[in-house]
């Protein structure tokens, strides 16, 4: 069996990185030739050319973590192919490999790659997501989202808070801020507005260049409004930089920890956290669809063929892996928009191919 695994392993492991370099190099190709355009648009003489190759490198973690599902079940689908077709697979089988025990051999091989589509997507693709963000933003100026910002609700004990970001700097600062006060029966108390803001190690705000008004709406005393300016004001939250950046960035290229926590934080505010919390449940099943398609491959190595190309079998393992993205990115809106259950939304994708993988393999494999 060490040398059964040491070949089958050794044989997929290649063909997948092989598979995985050519996607990740043709969308790159693509990044590029965006980013020259923005560079010629732009014309910044800041933002260049090496520059935006910077930027475009930073973004390969982000594809490998998303055409990895996809290159497991080419590169899989071409060594079972190619084994069937010289006749090593069945020198395997008629050698005591049996279909379980090669679905075993598999499985272990599929899970490693679930670690590792797992640590890219959660520590690696995040992290140099971030970096690339920044670095554009410190060219371009900033991150910001639409035309008004990004938009948080915070409930404390003595009031409700609306608050407005309108860009998150390339130091990770904030560009005018808005804060909308309420008391609890829902009247407005104060506005807070600051042209650039700061997070604080003990969980605040440090606002500068404030202007703050105050309204009385008090039905006994007349209404007013009052208003002051003040260079610096420390506002007490519980808002983390992280959940800023969760609302100005994608939240797709979160990690799984800071998606659970900003859920928490829209959930404890009254806010809808649909499309956050199937982002959450994609990120947790996503990696696991590495494992359904090695499954989904074996009965490949199955079909008895003895000429003919292996171009046919790897185009249908192309179309399935395209079909599970287009799926899964269906699923997602379909999700969001129907307010279908989350983790349902998330996990239906890979238990409709888990299901069409299992019937292949029972037909193909046990039955014939």
């Amino acid at each position: 069996m060490r040398t059964l695994r040491k070949l089958l392993y050794g044989e997929v492991v290649t063909a997948v990185t092989l598979v995985t370099l050519g996607f990740v190099a043709l969308f790159m190709f693509f990044d590029v030739v965006e980013e020259l355009q923005s560079v010629s648009r732009l014309g910044s003489s800041a933002y260049q050319v090496p520059q935006a190759l910077i930027y475009v490198a930073l973004m390969v973690p982000a594809h490998v973590y998303e055409l990895f599902p996809i290159t497991v079940l080419i590169g899989t689908i071409f060594v079972m192919a190619r084994l069937a077709r010289s006749s090593e697979f069945t020198i395997l089988r008629t050698s005591g490999l049996g279909p379980w025990r090669a679905l075993r051999s598999l499985a272990v091989l599929g899970l490693g790659f679930v670690l590792f589509t797992f640590a890219v997507g959660d520590y690696v693709a995040p992290l140099a997501d971030k970096t690339a963000q920044l670095l554009k933003s410190r060219f371009q100026g900033r991150i910001s989202v639409g035309k008004t910002g990004a938009w948080l609700k915070e409930k404390q004990a003595y009031g409700n808070y609306a608050v407005n970001v309108g860009a998150l700097s390339s130091d990770a600062t904030l560009k005018d801020v808005r804060v909308f006060e309420f008391d609890n029966q829902g009247a407005i108390v104060s506005l807070t507005e600051a042209r650039g803001g700061s997070f604080g190690s003990d969980g605040s705000w440090t606002l500068t260049d404030v202007q703050r008004t105050e309204f009385n709406a008090d039905p006994a005393r007349t209404p007013k409004a009052e208003r002051v300016a003040v260079q610096t004001l420390r506002w007490p939250t519980e808002i983390s930089a992280e959940m800023v950046a969760a609302a100005v960035l994608r939240p797709e290229r979160m990690g799984t920890i800071d998606l659970f926590q900003y859920v928490r934080h829209l959930q404890s505010n009254g806010q809808s956290a649909q499309k956050y919390e199937i982002q959450f449940w994609k990120k947790v099943f996503y990696p696991l669809s590495c494992l359904v398609m090695v499954v989904l491959s074996l009965p490949f190595a199955y079909l008895h063929f003895r000429s003919g190309s292996i171009a046919g079998y790897t185009f249908a393992g192309v179309m399935a892996g395209i079909s599970f993205v287009l799926l899964n990115n269906v699923m997602n809106d379909l999700g969001n928009l129907q307010g279908w259950q989350p983790w349902l939304t998330a996990a239906l994708p890979g238990l409709i191919y888990s299901f069409f993988s299992l019937t292949a393999f029972t037909w193909l494999v046990l039955r014939r």
